[in-house]
């Protein structure tokens, strides 16, 4: 036999063992499916993939029970100090949920701001940085260097010098463009930073695909904010001709203690230092918005996140909204939305006209035509690159963070997103999703998307099987 034809039936062996290794990992038969069709008809390119992004992680963990009860006990003293305050009966389960699954605890929130845009949010960012005090902490998926993150940077470093504690974690992947003479600046400086799961060939390559894609900021634990919105100069002047359209939230009181806890979470697996002190959180409210902070990411049990989804969606009763700049639902989210607009519910799903991802839209095409022909409004934002992913419902409860409508978000990426039980602030989502409504257009009345010829369903649906690998 030649030497090609060794490499060829050992490349084979190799992709069948790998073959094997999916069917025996138990996931969802669609990823199964998905990761054996691309091992099979391209061995090497797929097994390389699978090594870097396809092993699963969602069994391993990666904190001690001991240490996370410990980083928990805190934010626990300070939930057992607020006045009691009822549990909305339609989303108790919820919030038993989350509680009992990942410790996030609800707390009372004084103050709850929506920013939709980098004008809004950097502005303000800046100034609470400059009003520190005490600590300062980032847990950012990307950080550029550009000239947003120098002035960020350069904030962050003044206070750094003036004694307040500071510390940055930035994702690895998510900064690879990123020099790092960038970040050793600040460490010069006196800013603790460190990368989240750094990927170094060839020890940490299967860990590539599970990244920190949380947006938290908490300063001196009383001010936080969580969405969509990362550090660099796109978030402000958009990208592609486009402008950036996004959603943060910027919270003040009891809610911040939720970000804290995430953030010291992340804090102990990248650095290995427990800080639990009771500086570092706020005293409850009286009064307020009930708030929790809910994070997710493949070493939990199970989706927190996306099981608190299906618990909202199959509470609706009259309407729920979500905006997303990628729809690749999994199984049980898209069928919960259409088992609920087939029961007379308002679903809408916004989505931007144009992404950033070409692949990620041509995936997406098919859910959205059939989303359409569910009966749910299918609505294309065309102010801009729509980047926000929320979710409101019944005047009554609403979220924002960083999780996507995608397989990506509810089982690969750390995500972090805060849910607000309060009729206020849900009707002002509500209001924020009408107004973005007005710069978009239907689905249904984009003929070449609803009834694109043969070609292009044919591209929309091959692409569509890859949609769990995305």
């Amino acid at each position: 036999m030649s030497v090609l034809g060794i490499l060829y039936w050992l490349s084979r062996l190799i992709a069948i063992a790998a073959i094997i290794h999916v069917v025996l990992d138990n996931r969802q038969p669609a990823k199964t499916m998905a990761w054996a069709l691309v091992i099979y008809i391209l061995p090497i390119f797929g097994v390389v993939a699978y090594i870097f992004f396809g092993i699963n992680r969602r069994k391993e963990k990666f904190i001690s029970r001991r240490s996370m009860d410990m980083l928990t006990k805190r934010s626990m003293l300070e939930f057992v100090e607020q006045r009691p305050k009822e549990l909305p009966p339609a989303y108790e389960p919820t919030i038993g949920l989350f509680a009992r699954q990942s410790f996030s605890l609800p707390f009372i929130n004084k103050r709850q701001d929506i920013l939709t845009s980098g004008y809004d949010f950097f502005p303000l960012l800046l100034r609470d940085i400059a009003q520190a005090r005490n600590h300062i902490h980032i847990d950012m998926y990307i950080f550029e260097d550009d000239a947003l993150g120098r002035l960020v940077s350069d904030a962050l470093i003044a206070k750094s010098r003036q004694g307040v504690e500071v510390r940055l974690i930035y994702d690895d992947v998510g900064c690879w463009q990123v020099k790092n003479r960038f970040f050793e600046h600040m460490r010069k400086e006196g800013i603790d930073v460190e990368p989240f799961m750094p990927v170094h060939f060839p020890q940490f390559t299967s860990k590539a695909n599970y990244r920190n894609h949380r947006k938290i900021i908490v300063i001196d634990g009383h001010i936080g904010y969580i969405g969509g919105m990362n550090i660099a100069m796109r978030y402000v002047k958009g990208r592609g001709g486009q402008p950036w359209r996004d959603t943060m939230i910027r919270l003040e009181g009891g809610a911040v203690n939720g970000l804290q806890r995430a953030f010291l979470i992340d804090w102990y697996f990248v650095d290995r230092t427990l800080l639990s002190d009771r500086k570092y959180y706020t005293k409850p409210e009286a009064e307020g918005a009930l708030v929790q902070t809910v994070t997710s990411g493949p070493a939990a049990t199970y989706p927190e996140i996306m099981q608190g989804y299906l618990h909202i969606i199959m509470a609706a009763r009259k309407y729920i909204y979500f905006q997303t700049p990628y729809f690749l639902p999994t199984g049980p989210v898209f069928l919960a939305m259409k088992t609920a607009a087939a029961g007379g519910v308002d679903v809408r799903v916004m989505v931007p006209r144009h992404s950033d991802a070409y692949f990620v839209e041509w995936a997406s095409r098919s859910y959205l035509r059939e989303a359409a022909e569910a009966g749910i409004r299918v609505s294309l934002y065309e102010g801009g690159f729509l980047h926000a992913k929320t979710m409101v419902s019944d005047d009554a409860v609403c979220t924002c963070g960083s999780t996507n409508l995608d397989f990506r978000s509810f089982e690969n990426n750390f995500e972090g997103n805060a849910f607000f039980y309060d009729t206020r602030m849900a009707m002002t989502m509500r209001g924020t999703y009408l107004r973005d409504e007005k710069q978009s257009v239907a689905l249904t009345e984009l003929p070449e998307r609803m009834s694109p010829n043969i070609m292009q369903r044919l591209w929309d649906s091959l692409t569509r099987l890859l949609s769990p690998l995305l």
